[in-house]
């Protein structure tokens, strides 16, 4: 069936096929891996090439200063907030009366808090009665509504955690009947 000269023939091939492919390997992951070195120094390898992430010597860089909500609603732009107003339109309208899921919009800067018309609100934003709705209090609701007013039917999953986007959209809102 089979002579002893195929089966070292086999042996032979499988055994030259893995140190083949051992080898190969080895020298990919010379190629790729990261340098052996110290640790705190940060090197990349990238096809063969080290490339440096930071000088050694620099100076770590200052982290920027956070941008504040009044910073940003004095260069916000109502252009820009049209178009973050999309996302809630799914919920809410511009139209004075228009309610949906949620209140219109229309006129809602400058407003009392809790009092659009024909709106049936949670109790959570009930407790607000009275308040009114300045950039400040929008900002602050919209960039966490249920720590704003907690158990609301506006949740987190719909705030607008950005402070630019939250300043254009509420400069865009103040813009539309306010």
């Amino acid at each position: 069936m089979f002579d002893q000269m195929t089966i070292v023939k086999t042996a032979g091939a499988v055994l030259a096929a893995t140190l083949v492919f051992l080898l190969g390997q080895s020298f990919a992951s010379s190629l790729f891996m990261e340098p052996a070195g110290p640790a705190e120094r940060r090197d990349w390898a990238y096809m063969g090439w080290v490339l440096e992430e930071q000088a050694e010597t620099a100076e770590p860089a200052e982290p920027e200063p956070e941008l504040t909500f009044d910073v940003a609603f004095a260069a916000a732009d109502p252009d820009i907030g049209e178009r973050v107003f999309r996302q809630c339109q799914s919920c809410h309208r511009l139209e004075q009366g228009a309610n949906m899921t949620g209140p219109y919009l229309y006129g809602v800067v400058g407003r009392p808090i809790a009092a659009a018309e024909g709106f049936s609100y949670s109790d959570a934003l009930m407790v607000h009665q009275g308040e009114v709705w300045t950039p400040e209090t929008l900002s602050a609701y919209l960039a966490e509504p249920n720590a704003f007013a907690p158990g609301n039917a506006m949740g987190n999953a719909q705030a607008v955690r950005n402070v630019e986007d939250r300043a254009n959209l509420i400069a865009y809102l103040q813009q539309v009947g306010g």
